[in-house]
């Protein structure tokens, strides 16, 4: 709608309202400069605009809200872009460009989490946690700020406390900078951040080589460990960590059992989310199945291991696993429990590939593995035998193969 824009018509413009429950603009082209508008929105909103071919695309820059301008203002401001439009520059380009000059690691780092959408909370939680524990003194540094002096300073003194906290802060802050490498140009469309501070690390070798851990509980430590989780107070507490050591799971895949993920027909559990994003499914050992009838039969909540806390499900239960250390004299981790089970696994000479899937382990590598189909009624047997392997250890009836 072409209109004079004056400060009477602005005052006087009636507010659209939201199509089925949606956000609705109305756009007004002043009659007398073209180019120069007014948008107005349906949450009330009145924001100047200018309008303009630009390489052959009409191009849509805000030039600010009614009330931070007044209509004059607003009007030279427009005067003033569209000239430069004329002189063969595009304003909104050279914004954007002085923007991405001035990016801090917080912006780059909300914008990065924003884009990647196929992270999982809880890694979106440990990567805001490596960023604003060990560089929250750079979160409003501009990323062209960050040297590689200072990347290489910071690394060194976070690895004085610890090796793993320096090298995961230091991915995460990688992954950020090659984030915006390939999303924040200039005025001509060439990156603005030509290098990543962190690749120092590498050509320098300063990584921290982290040994992997290979603990685990033993078979002789199984019976002590097992009556430490049974003084428990916390059934909750006590079945989470059974049930970790029965299946191998990954700590957040047990903690976010909900009550969809058990079939008690079948007899399975499914975990939907997980580290190589393929399903996994795990038949139910008699052990498994009491354990989770029983919480069925006096369940509060749709997680099988329901918390107070914000996420509703039980997160790590780290006073509990260092009180089952101490009462039954085996220190252990929640990952040293699937690592115990992995142990068992191959010990009773499971098959490689089943155990590959009792484990959810994908190799991209092996070729062969696509073309087998293995359904998880196969698996039956080898975790009942885990299972009885386990019981036996710890002095509970075993199942007898039919």
């Amino acid at each position: 709608m072409s209109q004079r824009i004056t400060k009477s018509f602005v005052d006087k413009v009636s507010i659209p309202k939201q199509k089925d429950g949606k956000a609705v603009q109305t756009f007004y082209r002043d009659s007398a400069i073209h180019g120069f508008g007014l948008r107005v929105s349906s949450g009330g909103t009145k924001a100047f605009i200018v309008e303009k071919r630009i390489h052959g695309k009409v191009k849509r820059m805000t030039i600010g809200r009614y009330g931070n301008l007044t209509v004059e203002q607003a009007r030279r401001e427009a005067m003033q872009l569209l000239g430069q439009v004329a002189g063969g520059k595009d304003p909104a380009a050279e914004k954007r460009a002085k923007r991405a000059k001035t990016t801090s690691l917080q912006e780059a780092f909300d914008d990065y989490l924003l884009t990647r959408k196929d992270l999982k909370t809880s890694t979106i939680h440990d990567y805001k946690r490596s960023i604003e524990g060990a560089l929250s003194d750079w979160l409003n540094k501009a990323l062209l700020d960050i040297t590689k002096d200072m990347v290489e300073l910071r690394h060194r003194t976070l690895g004085k406390r610890s090796h793993a906290r320096a090298n995961n802060s230091m991915r995460v802050l990688r992954a950020i900078f090659n984030h915006a490498m390939h999303k924040y140009e200039d005025a001509e469309g060439k990156a603005t951040i030509l290098f990543n501070p962190v690749d120092r690390l590498s050509r320098t070798r300063a990584w921290y080589k982290i040994e992997a851990r290979q603990t685990l509980i033993k078979s002789h430590q199984l019976s002590d460990w097992y009556q430490g989780t049974l003084q428990l107070n916390n059934e909750t507490t006590r079945d989470y960590l059974h049930l970790i050591l029965f299946t191998g799971l990954r700590r957040s895949e047990a903690s976010r059992l909900s009550w969809g993920d058990i079939d008690f027909i079948d007899k399975t559990l499914t975990i939907n989310e997980t580290k190589n994003h393929q399903v996994h499914t795990l038949p139910l050992s008699d052990f498994l199945f009491s354990l989770l009838e029983r919480r069925y039969e006096n369940r509060s909540s749709p997680y099988v291991f329901p918390s107070d806390s914000e996420l509703g499900y039980l997160k790590e239960p780290k006073t509990a696993v260092q009180r089952v250390g101490d009462l039954s004299g085996v220190p252990f981790s929640l990952h040293d429990l699937r690592r115990t089970f992995i142990t068992i696994a191959e010990s009773l000479d499971i098959p490689g590939y089943a155990l590959k899937r009792l484990l959810n382990h994908k190799d991209p590598n092996d070729v062969t593995a696509g073309y087998i189909v293995s359904d998880s009624s196969r698996l039956i047997k080898p975790m009942q035998q885990i299972t009885n392997f386990i019981k036996e250890k710890i002095e509970l009836e075993v199942a007898v193969d039919e």
